[in-house]
Parts: C-alpha cells; sequence; structure tokens
C-alpha cells in the first residue's frame, strides 16, 4: 500500500514534528566526523519550511544512559543551521514544558530541534511510559518520518506517535525514496545476484535465509566467511566465526543447493599474524586450512577475479557489508576491488547501508550507484520482510 507522502498534504501554517536520523559519527572532541545523515534529511527540511510550515525536529544520537551531555545533539544544532543558513532553534529537552513553550511559540518557517529523544528510556520501550510518545505528538499537527535507519524499531517517535496523527502520518523524502529502490529487490531483473559480507553471521541469518528464495547466487565474504569454512571442517587459525552458527551455515548450503543457487565462498584469502594494519600477511587457497595464531582478515586477488568475472552477468546487485576488515587500509582491497567493479557495471545496484557505503564513500564513486541506503539493518528487514514497522504505522494514501 502507497503512503501519504509530503506533496499529498497541506503543510501551509501548520507545525510539523519530523522524526530524523541525526545519529551522526562523533570525534572524541564533540565535533562531527560525518555530516551525510543530516545532509541527507535536508530536502524534506527544506520542502516543509518553503511551504510555510513550522518545523520542529527529533532524532536520537548514540546510546545515552539517562541525560548524558557529551551525546547532545547542539553540535548537530550547530552543524544543521550551517548547511540551512538560517538559524535553527535547540531545545533544552525533549518534552517538558520548556519545550511546549518553544513549539508553541514557533513561527512557519522558523525550526526547532529537540534534544535527544534516548534520553527518556521511553523512547526505546514505549510500554514504560505511553506518555512521553502523547508528550512528543502534542507539539504539532502533522507527523513526517523521514528517518529510515530506525524505521525497523518500534520505538515512540517512530511508531507510537502515529496512532496520534491519523490520516496526518507522514513519509518523508527520504523515506519515500528508500522504499521506491528497496523495492526493486522484492521484484528484481534478473540474473540477481546479493553479496553478504560483514562479520556476523548472526546478525544477518534472516536475510540471507530470505534472499536464497530471491536470488540467482550468493556470494558471502567477510567475517562470516569463517562460521561457513568451519562447517565445510576447514580449520580457521585464529579467525573469527561463531560456534553456535555452525548448523545454521551448513543450512544455509544445503538450501543454496536444493533451490540451486549458486553459492560463492571466496577461493583465496588474505591471512595476518595479528589484528592490525602493519600485520605480516600471506595469501592461501581457501582450503589450505588456515594456521595456528593466524587469522583470515580480507578475500584474496583470485576471489575478486573470479567474482569480478560473475558478477558481470547481473542486471541487479544487493551488497550488504564488507568483505574484509576494510577499516584497516592494508584488509580492504577485496571491498574496494568489488565496489569498483559493481561501480562500472549497467545495472541496478544496490547498496544496503552501513560499512558498505562508508568504504563506496571513502573511494569518492557513490554517484556510480543505483542507490546506497541510509540504513543497514533496516534495509535489511525491509527486503526480509517487505516492510518494516515504521513504514506500516504511516498513513495510506
Amino acid at each position: 500500500m502507497e503512503k501519504l507522502t509530503l506533496k499529498d498534504i497541506d503543510l501551509k501554517n501548520k507545525k510539523v514534528i519530523m522524526r530524523v536520523d541525526f545519529n551522526v559519527p562523533m570525534n572524541d572532541d564533540n565535533t562531527i566526523s560525518d555530516d551525510t545523515r543530516i545532509k541527507a534529511s535536508l530536502k524534506s527540511i527544506n520542502y516543509i519550511l518553503d511551504n510555510n510550515a513550522s518545523l520542529i525536529l527529533m532524532s536520537h544520537l548514540g546510546r545515552p544512559k539517562g541525560k548524558d551531555l557529551k551525546l547532545s545533539l547542539k553540535p548537530v544544532c550547530k552543524r544543521l543551521a550551517l548547511l540551512l543558513k538560517k538559524e535553527v532553534k535547540m531545545a533544552p529537552d525533549c518534552i517538558g514544558k520548556d519545550v511546549e513553550k518553544l513549539a508553541k511559540n514557533l513561527k512557519p518557517g522558523e525550526i526547532l530541534l529537540l534534544e535527544n529523544l534516548r534520553f527518556y528510556e521511553a523512547e526505546e520501550k514505549p510500554s514504560l511510559d505511553t506518555n512521553f510518545a502523547k508528550s512528543l505528538a502534542a507539539l504539532a499537527d502533522i507527523y513526517v518520518d523521514d528517518a529510515f535507519g530506525t524505521a525497523h524499531r518500534k520505538h515512540s517517535s517512530t511508531y507510537s506517535i502515529a496512532k496520534f496523527f491519523p490520516g496526518k502520518s507522514i513519509c518523508g523524502f527520504l523515506l519515500e525514496n528508500e522504499i521506491k529502490h528497496l523495492k526493486k529487490i522484492l521484484n528484481p531483473n534478473r540474473p540477481f545476484y546479493a553479496i553478504i559480507g560483514g562479520k556476523k553471521i548472526s546478525s544477518k541469518i534472516g536475510v540471507i535465509n530470505s534472499l536464497i528464495d530471491k536470488v540467482d547466487a550468493l556470494f558471502i565474504g567477510g567475517g562470516m566467511t569463517y562460521t561457513f569454512l568451519k562447517a565445510a571442517n576447514l580449520s580457521i587459525g585464529d579467525s573469527v566465526y561463531e560456534e553456535d552458527y555452525i548448523s545454521e551455515a551448513q543450512k544455509i548450503i544445503d538450501k543454496c543447493n536444493s533451490k540451486k543457487v549458486r553459492l560463492f565462498l571466496p577461493v583465496d584469502l588474505v591471512i595476518a599474524d595479528d589484528f592490525n594494519n602493519d600485520a605480516k600477511t600471506q595469501i592461501i587457497s581457501t582450503d589450505e586450512n588456515i594456521a595456528e595464531n593466524w587469522q583470515g582478515v580480507d578475500i584474496g586477488p583470485k576471489t575478486i577475479k573470479e567474482w569480478e568475472k560473475h558478477l558481470k552477468d547481473a542486471k541487479t546487485i544487493l551488497w550488504n557489508g564488507p568483505l574484509g576488515v576494510f577499516e584497516f587500509d592494508n584488509f580492504a582491497k577485496g571491498t574496494n576491488a568489488i565496489a569498483r567493479a559493481i561501480s562500472k557495471l549497467n545495472c541496478t545496484t544496490i547498496i544496503g547501508g552501513g560499512d558498505s557505503v562508508a568504504a563506496i564513500n571513502k573511494l569518492g564513486i557513490s554517484d556510480k550507484f543505483t542507490h546506497l541506503s541510509t540504513g543497514g539493518g533496516a534495509s535489511l528487514e525491509f527486503i526480509e520482510f517487505g516492510n518494516l514497522p515504521g513504514i506500516e504505522v504511516l498513513t495510506d494514501k
């Protein structure tokens, strides 16, 4: 079902409360290291302000335990004002009398940023205090969700709040764009290939199983490789793996066989004698067994070549998760090579958020992909279930 979007509603002289994802990475000196998420919300923000509405923004930042001022949204407020080239008022809290007064006095074209929602436990656990969502809702006439990165959570500001806005819970432009592109995965042009990397099989088991029913080939890389190798009775030295998921890895291998889905595991590996960028390394064939005190840190050159060759056939590619320890430059070669190879293909290329997007941004090739998702976990859950709680609760067209 299509959801109401910003262009479907009259915003003039209305107060709009919008959930954004300003959970940006911060440096030790409390400055913002990457403002991509703030920039991603600007289209919706500018549209609302241009349509003569007053705007109240709400977001979380990090995982505060209570009111941790180190995780205040004040630095975000400053950066947003800089990007918008206009004043952004900073609320002292996200609920309470002072906030209500600021919201009430907000004029059309003005913007107010509420303090970190997670300063209250009820944001993540709405059942603790149902008045929390009600207090947020009382500040405005219209609710907009533009925070795709949190749309898979049933939190007060992404789920509970919508019931206080019957007929007026709206999809922001960022959220609308995410849904439009991720729907292509639900009914893809074929061949459809998925590349799944990252450290843990446990966090992606659901989506991998769901993808086997949809894809023509599955490529597995990153830290989860070694759980699969363990399932194949290979020695993996000191490589990261999940003991409890060895049988699940075996089930995935069996399911791929029974569904006739080609499963590509690395044919060679870069291994290191320590977990740091300057460690001693060597390249081995995957079936050679990794020696004690060594660990797998990247896919090898033969794997890169083989994967590049097979990916050329694709009409649709989904990629989520790095293929090695990409935060170390020496072990990012596999991730970078596959990113560059995919960027040159003439097909639908969707990157499922998180570290894969960070790697692509670092290479400066983000414009070469069909869609870079702003939510890693959310994009995977959307692919797995075809919907998300934060989308379901919005008003149908």
